[in-house]
C-alpha cells in the first residue's frame, strides 16, 4: 500500500492553508530531484543511501543568484558552502543533501555539473560556492564503502522537477532514522496572505534524529500505540537538514530570521538539538535574482516590511511547515532493512487518531 502524508490520515498541523501539492515545489520554480541507492552486499554490508537536489529555479543558478541565509541550531554537521552563503547572502548552486561521507563526492559532482553549464566559472570570472548538507545514515547504510559517487549528484540535479516530490525513504533519506522509526525526506507548504498580497512558504527536511521518548507527535496518536514497535539500538544523536523556500520578497537578513523559526517546528516535533546533532537550516527567496555579470553599480530591490502581519505569518508558516515536513518524513517512509541485518520499521498508521 502506498504510504500517506499526515493530512491523508486526518491530522492537520497549524492553522495556515497549504499549497496545492503541500510540498516545497509549491514555491515558484523550485525543483527537487532524488537518486536512491539500494544495493545488497551480503549478510553484513548493504547500501541504503542517496542524493537529493533542491534547485531554487530552473535557470542557471550561478548567473542568476537568489538571496539566502543559513542558521545553525547545533553545529555537529559536515556541510559545505555555508560560510560564503552567509557572507554574501546568496545561493549560486543547487542545494544538495546526502550522507555524511558522501559530501565530497556530491560537492565534486555538483561542481562538475555547474562547470559544464557555465564555462566562464574559474576562467573569465570567479569560482563557485557549492552548498551540500548531510546526515549520518550509518545505522542502515554501509557508509564506509563510500557508495555515493559524483555522477549521482549530477543525476539528481538533472532529474529535478516541479512535480510533487517523493518523500520518505528516498534520495538522501533512504537510510535515515527519526524518533526510532524510518525517517528521511519530508515536505510541506503554507500560504500566507492579506488583502493585497499572497506568498508561499515551503519546507523540505532530511530527518535523522531523536529517540522514541522524544517524539511529541504522540499528541496525535492513541496512547496504546506507543510501544508497539521496538526501538532500534541507534546510538548517535542524529541530525536534520531543513530547507525553506519562499516567493516572498525577503533580504538575506530577513531570510536568516525566517531560518531561525525552523527551530520552533523542530522543537514542536520533539527535537532538542543534542550534543552530537547537526541541526541546520537554509532559507532562500525566489522573488528576485541577482545577475552575476552586470554593469550596474547599484541594485534596487524591494523587501517586505517587517512590522506587518505578513511577516509574522511567514514566521508562523515556517514553524508549521517544518513540523509537518518532519512528520511527513515519518508517515511516508517505508520499513527498510540494512547492514548487519538491521531493520527500521515504518510508523504504523492504525495508531493515529481519526
Amino acid at each position: 500500500m502506498k504510504r500517506q502524508k499526515l493530512r491523508d490520515l486526518g491530522v492537520k498541523i497549524g492553522k495556515l492553508p497549504t499549497g496545492e501539492k503541500n510540498c516545497i515545489t509549491d514555491v515558484g520554480d523550485v525543483r527537487v530531484g532524488h537518486v536512491t541507492l539500494k544495493e545488497e552486499g551480503g549478510k553484513v554490508e548493504a547500501v541504503r543511501t542517496g542524493v537529493t537536489a533542491i534547485l531554487p529555479h530552473g535557470g542557471n543558478l550561478f548567473r542568476q543568484k537568489v538571496p539566502a541565509a543559513s542558521f545553525v541550531i547545533n553545529g555537529f554537521g559536515k556541510t559545505t558552502g555555508l560560510v560564503q552563503l552567509d557572507e554574501l547572502g546568496q545561493i549560486e548552486s543547487p542545494i544538495m543533501l546526502t550522507n555524511t561521507f558522501g559530501v565530497p563526492a556530491v560537492t565534486e559532482g555538483t561542481l562538475l555539473h555547474m562547470l559544464e553549464k557555465t564555462p566562464e566559472i574559474g576562467d573569465t570570472t570567479g569560482t563557485i560556492n557549492i552548498v551540500v548538507g548531510e546526515c549520518n545514515d550509518s545505522y542502515l547504510n554501509s557508509i564506509r564503502q563510500l557508495p555515493v559517487k559524483r555522477e549521482h549528484a549530477i543525476e539528481a540535479i538533472e532529474g529535478a522537477s516541479r512535480e510533487a516530490i517523493e518523500e520518505g525513504a528516498v534520495g538522501a533519506g533512504t537510510g535515515m532514522v527519526c524518533f526510532g522509526y524510518k525517517g528521511g525526506i519530508g515536505s510541506s507548504s503554507r500560504i500566507v496572505k492579506d488583502e493585497n498580497e499572497a506568498f508561499m512558504v515551503g519546507c523540505l527536511v532530511l530527518s535523522n534524529f531523536g529517540k522514541r521518548e522524544d517524539f511529541r507527535g504522540w499528541q496525535y496518536i492513541i496512547e496504546e500505540g506507543k510501544a508497539e514497535i521496538p526501538e532500534p539500538d541507534y546510538t548517535t544523536d542524529g541530525s536534520i537538514m531543513m530547507i525553506i523556500a519562499t516567493d516572498a520578497p525577503l533580504s538575506e537578513r530577513q531570510l536568516k530570521r525566517v531560518a531561525k523559526r525552523t527551530a520552533m517546528g523542530l522543537g514542536r516535533a520533539g527535537g532538542h538539538a543534542s550534543h552530537g546533532s547537526g541541526d541546520i537550516a537554509i532559507a532562500f527567496s525566489t522573488a528576485m535574482t541577482s545577475e552575476h555579470v552586470t554593469e550596474k553599480v547599484c541594485e534596487s530591490k524591494s523587501h517586505l516590511r517587517e512590522d506587518t502581519a505578513l511577516m509574522n505569518q511567514l514566521f508562523q508558516a515556517t514553524a508549521e511547515v517544518t513540523e509537518e515536513a518532519i512528520l511527513n518524513s515519518l508517515t511516508k517512509a517505508t520499513t527498510t532493512d540494512g547492514r548487519n541485518g538491521r531493520v527500521v520499521e515504518e510508523m504504523p498508521y492504525h495508531i493515529f487518531k481519526k
